[in-house]
């Protein structure tokens, strides 16, 4: 049953480790000391009711830091939560091994299915009680780069603005004005690049280090187990970017000609990229407030279970869509499993990126929303990759409201959402081969990084000049990419699920409420498969198969080809 308590009314808990680590305790030895297999049936649903319990007292402390960042209290129980959560992961490490040795296995794999052994027994392979104080230094690395994210105090045209908020003014339709705030975006990266450096350079000898103390050759591979990606490898990746190498920087590069011939500006320097049309960015019409409730009339409308989901967000306040001082950066769902409640996390500032944050996120959260009768914890939600098809591709869904959004705007709308995706993958690529390349060699200097990433940008995105900016020159862009810092690898899982995204833009055409039905068969399948098997079971093509890319952008380009965007 799901929560009435709205989120103030959570309870925000210190992390109590002797009463953690007593009832793991309790249930390790009541699983050794089962006698039969209903005993032993009974205690693993117990750990998987006290897993959801933990994980969601954990996940109250990381989304109140995260909407405020600088309140004392916030930063003192984040910093105790990072400093337990590795020996909580030790504490489940040494259950799974109970479990995996249990004398009932067979009848625990009959009753709650193979693959959630299979990902406990990769669990056992990524984690040993040795490498602790690496996981609580690993923490606390990612929690000091997201504090010099959102504590940016940028001062322009007489107001102090977050990254959030100067971002937006680079998308003004003054070309000084955008200059100005691109420079004062980058200077606060220049100003921070020693510090940001510093922890990144740390975080990959750290990483690095704890592969190795497991047993593998360096990160790569364990940061691919993290991952619990189980049925592909980094090989069957570096095909799929060669795929994008091929068949979508060609394209990219010509849809970046054609924005660059739109916006009709001579010798365009780099403030020029973030301007997709001449008179300017389509913007949503409205204030927040306002486009909460067309949000709420659009998901009314676009089905019965999609209305009852976003009223339930609305009325249990689990959406936090402003930007604020002090506010963490980016976008984000998480899902608190004893409330069965998502909780979207965005910064509004008043450009489209609010309605395709606001769609993305939402396309999360109805997922968790669909999925959250699923019994067993890591079965509720798929491996990242697959997340990001519940999200991009409702991003495709909302198209026919996004009318009520954009106004006149809308067709502007249309084209660059579209577009942006496609030249999203290139980008999305580069991120992945720099990580890469990063972790085969951690003895790098950070010179020698931004060094590489010039090159990589040079394969992908050779389009873009950015010669004019010292910082983005020397190949500085990826320090604004907090995934690199808190998510190794994870980024290509964006670039794969947009290309299945790709596909419902496809079916969606053809046959909206058929692709609808595919569309909510996939959210409620949650994470019962891997990746690659719940594409098979889903009906969808698999993305790492020559060619499947060229497929799905097939009706991509048609569409595109079609508008004539310089009467936009």
């Amino acid at each position: 049953m799901q929560t009435n308590l709205t989120f103030e009314q959570f309870p925000l808990k210190k992390p109590n480790i002797k009463a953690i680590e007593k009832k793991f305790t309790s249930l390790k030895e009541n699983l050794e000391n089962a006698k039969t297999k209903e005993e032993a049936i009974k205690t693993l649903k117990a750990y998987f009711r006290y897993i959801d319990k933990i994980s969601t007292e954990f996940t109250t402390i990381n989304v109140n830091f995260t909407l405020k960042t600088d309140d004392p209290k916030l930063v003192k129980l984040m910093d105790q939560l990072n400093k337990v959560s590795p020996l909580v992961s030790n504490y489940q490490n040494e259950f799974e091994k109970s479990l995996m040795k249990s004398p009932f296995l067979n009848d625990l794999k009959a009753k709650f299915g193979e693959y959630y052994f299979q990902m406990v027994e990769v669990g056992l392979k990524t984690f040993d009680p040795s490498i602790i104080e690496e996981l609580v230094l690993e923490n606390d690395l990612v929690m000091k780069r997201s504090q010099i994210i959102a504590g940016a105090k940028i001062p322009f045209r007489g107001e102090i603005l977050n990254l959030a908020g100067i971002a937006k003014h680079m998308e003004d339709l003054d070309r000084e004005t955008r200059k100005e705030a691109a420079h004062a975006y980058y200077k606060f990266y220049q100003e921070n690049e020693a510090s940001l450096a510093k922890i990144y350079d740390d975080l990959v000898r750290l990483r690095d280090e704890m592969a190795k103390k497991l047993g593998f050759k360096n990160y790569i591979e364990l940061g691919y187990l993290r991952l619990g990606r189980l049925d592909y490898d980094a090989k069957e990746v570096e095909a799929y970017r060669n795929q994008i190498a091929k068949d979508v920087v060609p394209l990219a590069a010509k849809l970046f000609s054609r924005q660059l011939k739109r916006v009709g500006i001579k010798n365009p320097k780099y403030y020029d990229y973030s301007l997709t049309f001449k008179d300017g960015n389509a913007t949503p019409v409205g204030t927040k407030d306002e486009l909460v409730l067309k949000a709420k009339k659009m998901y009314e409308e676009m089905s019965i279970v999609t209305g009852e989901f976003f009223n339930f967000m609305l009325d249990h306040h689990l959406m936090d869509l402003e930007a604020r001082p002090g506010k963490d950066m980016g976008g984000y769902m998480t899902y608190f499993p004893l409330y069965k409640a998502p909780f979207v996390f965005a910064n509004f500032n008043g450009t489209k990126e609010d309605v395709a944050t606001l769609t993305h996120e939402m396309g999360h959260a109805f997922q968790g929303y669909e999925s959250s009768s699923i019994s067993v914890p890591a079965y509720r939600s798929p491996t990242l990759e697959a997340c990001e098809i519940h999200s991009m591709s409702m991003e495709f869904i909302s198209w026919p409201w996004m009318d009520d959004f954009f106004g006149n705007q809308v067709d502007k709308y249309r084209f660059s959402h579209l577009a942006d995706a496609v030249l999203f993958l290139p980008y999305g690529a580069s991120v992945d081969e720099f990580q890469h390349e990063v972790y085969a060699h951690p003895e790098m200097t950070h010179e020698e990084r931004c060094a590489t990433w010039k090159k990589i940008e040079q394969k992908y995105l050779y389009f873009k000049d950015y010669s004019d900016e010292p910082f983005l020159a020397k190949g500085g862009y990826w320090m604004r990419q907090g995934h690199i810092y808190s998510s190794p690898f994870y980024y290509i899982d964006y670039t794969l699920a947009q290309v299945v995204a790709f596909e419902f833009f496809h079916r969606f055409a053809l046959n909206r409420e058929k692709a609808f039905k595919k569309y909510v068969k996939l959210c409620r399948m949650g994470g019962k498969y891997p990746f690659k098997s719940l594409l098979k079971h889903a009906g969808l093509r698999i993305p790492f198969e020559d060619g499947n890319i060229k497929k799905a952008l097939g009706p991509v380009k048609r569409y595109l080809n079609a508008v004539d965007d310089n009467k936009m």
